[in-house]
């Protein structure tokens, strides 16, 4: 059993194209096996090896799916949202305990500042013309020391990153080798993906999304991925028509802007024929999923994942089995199973939905608290409660019914409303804040915050906004802030955040 991505890669075709991108030519596995090589010497002579953690902040595209994966091969891979501000970047940066970040070549914007305030060693990713797509050279800037030139494990981590959690930290997830590679061959399994398919990437790679089921379950499967550099509903059809691909995965606010352009773009869709779409990362409006069927004459594939499953848990089945709209499918590499929200046991019914598998993360790092709460030991394994409440049909299909956290889900991107208190919180002008979620018609999601200002003190919505602005990514910038004499609070004197879009009347009625 192959139980890293590296062995998983290395087993394909070497002549088979893996990496493309718009203009340029591919980059086949034997290719990225010579590239793969290349990145550990240069790791290696920059004291960067197994067991050390190497953040990884490059704009969309191949080279940051081919330095996540190659990187991988070597030590722990880091990707870091590139639209972070500086005090952001120090934040994640010293909390992954990060030995080297790797930037673009005359990269001087907030990453670097941080890594310099730092003091991390800087490795350069520089890229020359008429080179295949996903090629670069790597220069460090300084040695971070000794290296251990050993091929990491099953049991190495291969990626880290941090999900937003109701705590006041978000928390840290360390992905294991096997878990990262079980998650690529389920994701494989459940599509039935092989070396004639080819994946059109519009997700963002620091996200475990895009570096998981577009990536690595493509590669991890012989086939092919077209790296566009982002998400733009304007160029979508054109990259079809470069990239010909057999499926694409998305957000569904990703799909309801392409299904928005479809009807103008009807050559392209009959002239390169889907098998499947997927949707993942947020929940997809029944209806949309039924116009994409329509539009594009393939299945959609909804998926259910999560970053502490190495992404994926339950997915729609392929045809001849239905695809059934507003559920998340079946069962799709790990055990999911539902158990009572507060007692540690499995019930039948509606309860919080619990997975168990070789995908699963063995949990938060440095956080004993939150993996107590998080995993249980019933009927002789492991679970992990996801914090969504669902329940199966009598066809093993599971469909969502709540969420039992406070997170907010804008599109796919998840927001920590205690880390946004804590940015509003620091305004000259305000007393008191709570960040909650809007229901939204696109987004599913977006972020709004009560306020109560210090007396004798005034600040516009405006400034408030632009005051976090300043010091978080524009995803989690509230949207709308409501200024307040008081925040309505429930029966034991808490701030309650569930409802207040509500109470503020803040919800369209339909």
């Amino acid at each position: 059993m192959t139980d890293t991505l590296a062995a998983l890669i290395g087993a394909q075709d070497t002549s088979a194209p893996a990496i493309g991108a718009p203009g340029r030519d591919w980059l086949s596995y034997g290719g990225l096996a010579d590239q793969a090589a290349r990145v550990a010497a240069a790791l290696h002579g920059a004291g960067v090896g197994r067991g050390d953690r190497v953040a990884i902040v490059l704009p969309n595209g191949p080279e940051m799916a081919v330095a996540f994966v190659t990187v991988a091969g070597v030590a722990t891979t880091c990707p870091l949202n590139p639209a972070y501000k500086e005090d952001e970047f120090v934040f994640y940066l010293e909390d992954l305990k990060a030995k080297a970040i790797i930037l673009a070549e005359g990269e001087s914007g907030p990453a670097h500042a941080a890594a310099t305030r730092l003091g991390l060693a800087i490795i350069r990713l520089s890229v020359e013309a008429q080179t295949p797509a996903g090629s670069f050279a790597l220069t460090a800037e300084g040695n971070a020391g000794t290296a251990d030139t050993a091929a990491p494990g099953a049991e190495d981590v291969a990626l880290i990153l941090h999900t937003s959690g109701t705590t006041s930290r978000p928390k840290i997830v360390p992905l294991l080798q096997s878990n990262v590679a079980a998650s690529a061959r389920h994701i494989g399994a459940s599509l039935a993906l092989t070396p004639a398919d080819r994946c059109l990437n519009v997700m963002p790679l620091f996200h475990i999304h895009g570096l998981i089921a577009a990536v690595s379950s493509s590669l991890a499967a012989g086939g092919s991925v077209w790296c566009a550099p982002g998400f733009d509903a304007m160029k979508f059809f054109g990259w079809m028509e470069e990239a010909r691909p057999s499926w694409y995965t998305a957000v569904p606010t990703m799909h309801q802007t392409i299904l928005a352009r479809a009807s103008r773009n009807a050559e392209t869709i009959k002239n390169v024929p889907l098998r499947f779409l997927r949707s993942s990362s947020a929940s997809l409006p029944g209806p949309v999923m039924e116009q994409l069927a329509a539009t594009f004459g393939a299945p959609v594939i909804e998926g259910y994942g999560m970053t502490e499953a190495a992404h994926q848990m339950a997915s729609n089945p392929l045809p001849p089995r239905a695809q059934k709209p507003g559920s998340v499918g079946v069962e799709a590499g790990p055990l999911v199973r539902i158990a009572h929200e507060i007692e540690n046991r499995l019930v039948e019914g509606v309860g919080e939905i619990v997975i168990s598998g070789p995908n699963v993360t063995p949990g938060y790092e440095g956080n004993p608290e939150a993996n107590a709460k998080n995993f249980f030991e019933a009927d002789g394994r492991r679970w992990f409660r996801t914090g969504d409440q669902g329940q199966f049909d009598d066809e093993g299909y599971l469909s969502l019914t709540g969420r039992l956290k406070e997170i907010i889900n804008r599109g796919g991107e998840k927001v920590s409303p205690l880390e946004v208190d804590g940015v509003l919180s620091a305004h000259p002008a305000v007393a008191q804040v709570v960040t909650f979620a809007i229901p939204h018609p696109k987004l599913g999601e977006e972020v709004g915050a009560a306020v109560v200002l210090k007396e004798g003190a005034e600040a516009t919505e405006a400034q408030i906004r632009d005051f976090a602005g300043e010091r978080l990514a524009a995803f989690k910038v509230p949207r709308k802030v409501v200024i307040l004499s008081e925040i309505p609070k429930g029966a034991t004197g808490k701030l309650q955040r569930i409802g207040l879009a509500e109470k503020l009347g803040l919800v369209e009625q339909a």
